[in-house]
């Protein structure tokens, strides 16, 4: 249902479809006009605020959640049952990585712990009893998307559990209510959840975080599995070099959480950024494309329905994840193989700082961090795209096949 003019356009509630589980369907029905962002934002449906006159509409996306908004303000331009919890998948990596980055030393070393190196699949191959550096581990995460790097960076900072814990307070500190970590990979696990809002929030933070976009832009690096033995890492987000203005991006899917988004990208001293959730497999380059361009040709025409809110003030207590009724979670998903680790096995040092500013209109505008060393990009760079749609591609044969996949 398509808005009348000056007034905003609020589709009926949507159906949740199986990926948003029970616990989103309980959550969904005790909401109130005190929605995160705003009263519209409440909404289950599709809202956007079309204002007098000619203004594109928005384009047609198979997701069942998702949220485009701007970066520098916080106007959230449309959105669609922003606040229903769903599954992350490897989308959560985004905050792994912002939540990790502070506390732990890029030229640090830790050590491969039998739980990080038979976590399965998507991985970099973590070799049991073997050193790897931070900053590759962080490349993988966030590169190729690798589940044991998400595991070793997480016990690096001092345990497993801890690393959970700086996942789960830094959603906090951003307002990310909607959002509960399990595992620091995204694969499905019992009582973890997220929302199109609040991915949105990562990923505004994310923008305000030079080393996180470093990583992220990487389009292609070598990884040393052990002594003269390297494994090439190719970036699977196809808008770095598909999409005019990409800036960074991650993609996730498993069988039970469906494709799932996170991009941002800049035209013309605007900065836009779009999350989807549970989407068709191998579509989500194509919506999320669809809505940038709507977003970046309607910016400053269109009312915003709702603002991305800002993190809380430094030293705010943890509040307790609680939740409404149903905090079970997402469904019971099976646990990713292996056992959960106890205790680190990993010697990165923390790195002394507070967690990196909010950002504002001048940093988001401002030139991004370049990706790997120059020489290694324009060498493996060719290679590298062909090499990610094969992947791609064969992720499409491989889902079929099903099995709780992460990508």
């Amino acid at each position: 249902m398509r808005g009348t003019r000056g007034t905003a356009a609020i589709v009926a509630a949507a159906v949740l479809v199986p990926g948003a589980g029970h616990a989103a369907r309980a959550q969904a029905a005790a909401r109130s006009d005190s929605a995160q962002g705003g009263p519209q934002l409440a909404s289950r449906g599709t809202v956007v605020d079309y204002p007098p006159g000619r203004v594109p509409r928005l384009p047609r996306v198979r997701a069942s959640a998702f949220v485009l908004a701007d970066a520098g303000t916080g106007q959230v331009l449309a959105a669609r049952d922003p606040h229903g919890w769903f599954r992350p998948a490897s989308t959560l990596k985004v905050l792994t990585a912002v939540s990790l980055i502070p506390v732990l030393n890029p030229d640090a070393t830790t050590v491969a712990s039998h739980e990080a190196a038979t976590v399965q699949p998507n991985d970099v191959g973590l070799i049991t009893g073997r050193r790897y550096k931070i900053a590759d581990l962080f490349r993988a995460l966030l590169t190729i998307s690798a589940n044991d790097a998400a595991v070793a960076l997480a016990q690096a900072a001092g345990s497993f559990r801890r690393g959970l814990q700086l996942m789960n307070a830094e959603a906090h500190d951003l307002q990310a209510d909607d959002t509960v970590a399990k595992e620091p990979n995204g694969l499905d696990a019992r009582g973890q959840h997220t929302s199109a809002y609040d991915e949105a929030l990562i990923a505004r933070r994310a923008l305000a975080m030079p080393a996180f976009l470093k990583y992220d832009r990487t389009l292609a690096a070598r990884f040393e599995l052990k002594p003269r033995h390297w494994v090439t890492l190719v970036n699977q987000n196809l808008m770095l070099t598909d999409y005019p203005g990409d800036i960074g991006g991650k993609i996730g899917w498993t069988s039970r959480a469906g494709a799932t988004y996170i991009g941002m990208a800049r035209r013309h001293g605007v900065t836009l950024i779009v999350t989807l959730l549970h989407c068709p497999s191998l579509t989500e380059f194509t919506y999320a494309t669809r809505l940038l361009n709507w977003g970046f040709a309607v910016h400053g025409k269109v009312r915003p329905v709702g603002t991305l809110v800002s993190p809380l003030p430094p030293g705010s207590a943890p509040a307790q994840k609680t939740h409404k009724a149903g905090s079970g979670g997402t469904g019971a998903a099976a646990r990713p193989p292996g056992a959960r680790p106890a205790s680190a096995s990993g010697t990165a040092a923390r790195r002394p700082g507070a967690r990196p500013a909010f950002p504002g209109g001048g940093l988001l505008a401002g030139p991004v961090a370049a990706g790997a060393g120059g020489g290694l990009v324009l060498v493996l760079a060719g290679a590298g795209l062909m090499l990610r749609r094969r992947r791609h591609s064969a992720a499409a044969a491989g889902r079929s096949r099903s099995g709780p996949l992460s990508g």
